[in-house]
């Protein structure tokens, strides 16, 4: 890998986009602004990087010349040999940072948590889920807001559908997505059995209005009464908002609001996620191999993780790593963090090895 060449094409990028930032009509303009301010925090740990690699290069060509003096031959040989051990690993370092970046990986997302097999169980595993990302969340700093949800009938949640806001938030949870399986004694069990039930995630990077454009005319939206919680006022009005895209069936439906614009915007940006999500599983399947570089295949039947309650124990199967601090995992603490590390340390290495060949 020519780490000069692309050294030199992302320094003299950053400087590009330094300068531009400092102008006073981007200052003005706010789209323009946003877009600079995120290009320019993508390329900073790569700028901070190559600055380094730079600097050793200039190091090592500086040692090597003292070698041919006898007073500074000493003072070069123990140079170089701090060099020889700084540079490979900055090298690695480097390998890392110019892999191909995700697109979406600063995008906010819509999380959809849906009870799968397991009954009342599942639903409860649902509502569990939910607090697990919403405690994540809150520990990140970042905003959840519910865009639609349907509660079981003993408690926990039949599906909910959230939006999270924040700093590179599709990043840590885009290995999210598939079945998560739960394997404890529920509440209902007399005998102290153990129960498997499971529950759905689907993690969608969210759409803006300029990324996917939809025809009015392709859209079909009926209003109708909430039948969900909210209280009186909400089920007394033709609140809530179900909208269909007509030429791929998708159907969206929000009535957790009172105001029927505001289900209706919601609807509309869960609507547009999906299609986007759509539009890039298609692109993804006609490039094939490209998909093979993933922890998952993102096939949302795919089981991807366990967590077992009488062993206190969480197990990604995909990477075959386990944490054994449930209780930790489901505040959203540490060992939730411990797990989506390593998905991207595992994500990272499989990419670099599809580099390599």
């Amino acid at each position: 890998m020519d780490f000069q060449a692309q050294g030199r094409k992302i320094l003299e990028r950053f400087r590009t986009v330094e300068a531009a930032l400092q102008q006073p009509d981007v200052a003005a303009d706010v789209a323009k602004m946003t877009k600079l301010n995120r290009e320019y925090a993508q390329l900073k740990p790569s700028q901070e990087a190559f600055s380094r690699y730079f600097t050793l290069l200039s190091d090592r060509e500086a040692a090597e010349a003292m070698l041919a003096d006898p007073e500074m031959k000493e003072l070069g040989e123990d140079e170089l040999a701090r060099i020889r051990e700084e540079l490979p690993e900055l090298e690695e370092e480097l390998k890392v940072l110019l892999l191909p970046k995700d697109e979406d990986d600063d995008r906010n997302v819509i999380v959809e948590i849906r009870a799968g097999t397991g009954g009342d169980e599942a639903g409860l595993f649902a509502g569990d889920l939910f607090g697990m990302y919403r405690a994540y969340a809150d520990v990140q700093g970042w905003r959840l807001e519910v865009q639609d949800s349907s509660e079981a009938a003993v408690g926990g949640y039949k599906e909910i559908i959230v939006r999270i806001s924040g700093h590179n938030v599709y990043q840590k949870l885009k290995f999210e997505g598939g079945v998560h399986r739960v394997q404890r004694v529920p509440a209902t069990e007399t005998q102290g059995r153990v129960h498997t039930s499971a529950a759905t995630v689907v993690v969608l990077p969210e759409a803006e209005e300029t990324d996917v454009q939809i025809d009015e005319k392709d859209l079909r939206i009926d209003v109708f009464r909430s039948s969900g919680p909210g209280g009186q006022s909400v089920n007394t009005t033709d609140s809530a908002v179900r909208i269909t895209h007509i030429p791929t069936g998708v159907v969206v439906q929000c009535q957790d609001e009172k105001s029927q614009h505001k289900n209706k915007a919601k609807a509309m940006t869960i609507l547009r996620s999906r299609l986007l999500a759509a539009e890039k599983e298609k692109a993804a399947a006609e490039r094939g191999a490209a998909r093979k570089t993933m922890v998952g295949s993102g096939d949302r039947s795919e089981k991807i993780r366990t967590y077992n309650y009488p062993q206190s124990r969480v197990t990604d199967h995909r990477i075959e790593f386990s944490v054994h601090n449930l209780p930790d995992v489901m505040v959203g603490g540490r060992s939730l963090q411990t797990l989506m590390d390593e998905l991207q340390r595992a994500d990272t290495a499989a990419k670099l090895a599809a580099l390599a060949e």
